[in-house]
C-alpha cells in the first residue's frame, strides 16, 4: 500500500496580499511561510518518506527543503506546479476579475473543465500534466511519498487520485502548509485519509 503525502507550500507574500500567482510569478516564502516549512518539518522529520516529488517553484522547493537534509531522492517535476493564471499572474484581483473568476469557477463545476484564462491553464491541462505524473508513481517502487505543490493543482490531483470528475475540485480546501494524506493500492481509486490538516501549524 503507498501512503501518498501532499502538502501545498508555505505562506509567501503574494498569499498574505492575495496577488495572483500561478505558474508563471516564482515567489519565496515570507518569514510567516518559512516558519510553516520549519514547523512542517518538525512534526513529520520522522515519517521516514522514501521520496520526495515538489513543483520546481522556489515557494514548493523551499516548504520541504529541510527534508533533504536526510532523504536522498527528492525530483523536481513540472507536472506538480501551479494552474497558469495567465493574463492575472501577479495582479491584485479587481472586481471585474473576481466575478470573471467566478463565473469560471461556477462553469467548472458544471463540467466545462476546458475553460482557461487567456493566455493561462485550463484544469484539463494541469490534469493531463498530472495524469503522466500519478502512472509514473503508479509504478515506482517507493511507498510511502511526499508531494510539494499549490493549491489548484492540488484540488485537480486529489480528484484524479480518487478517480473523480475534476469537476469536483472545489470542494477540497487546501491551506498554506496544510497536509492531504491518501492510501492508494496503485489498482483501485485511493482513499483520503486526512484533508487539510493543519495540526502541526498549531
Amino acid at each position: 500500500m503507498m501512503e501518498i503525502y501532499i502538502v501545498r507550500h508555505g505562506q509567501t507574500d503574494y498569499n498574505k496580499k492575495r496577488i495572483v500567482q500561478g505558474k508563471g510569478i516564482d515567489s519565496c516564502l515570507n518569514t510567516t511561510g518559512l516558519k510553516q516549512a520549519q514547523m512542517f518539518y518538525d512534526a513529520y522529520k520522522d515519517f521516514a518518506f522514501e521520496k520526495l516529488y515538489t513543483s520546481p517553484l522556489t515557494r514548493a522547493v523551499q516548504s520541504i527543503g529541510l527534508f533533504e537534509k536526510h532523504i536522498s531522492k527528492v525530483e523536481q517535476t513540472d507536472a506538480l506546479m501551479e494552474i497558469g493564471w495567465g493574463i492575472h499572474e501577479g495582479k491584485r484581483p479587481t472586481a471585474k476579475m473576481k466575478r470573471e473568476f467566478n463565473d469560471m469557477l461556477n462553469r467548472w463545476e458544471q463540467g466545462e473543465t476546458t475553460l482557461r484564462v487567456k493566455d493561462g491553464e485550463s484544469p484539463l491541462d494541469v490534469a493531463n500534466r498530472l495524469t503522466e505524473f500519478i502512472e509514473k508513481i503508479r509504478s515506482a517502487p517507493e511507498n510511502k511519498i511526499l508531494l510539494c505543490s499549490h493549491g489548484r493543482t492540488i484540488r485537480i490531483l486529489l480528484c484524479l487520485l480518487q478517480q473523480q470528475p475534476i469537476s469536483e475540485m472545489g470542494g477540497y480546501l487546501t491551506n498554506n502548509l496544510s497536509v492531504h494524506k491518501l492510501n492508494w493500492d496503485r489498482e483501485t481509486p485511493a482513499t483520503l485519509v486526512q484533508l487539510n490538516n493543519q495540526e502541526h501549524l498549531h
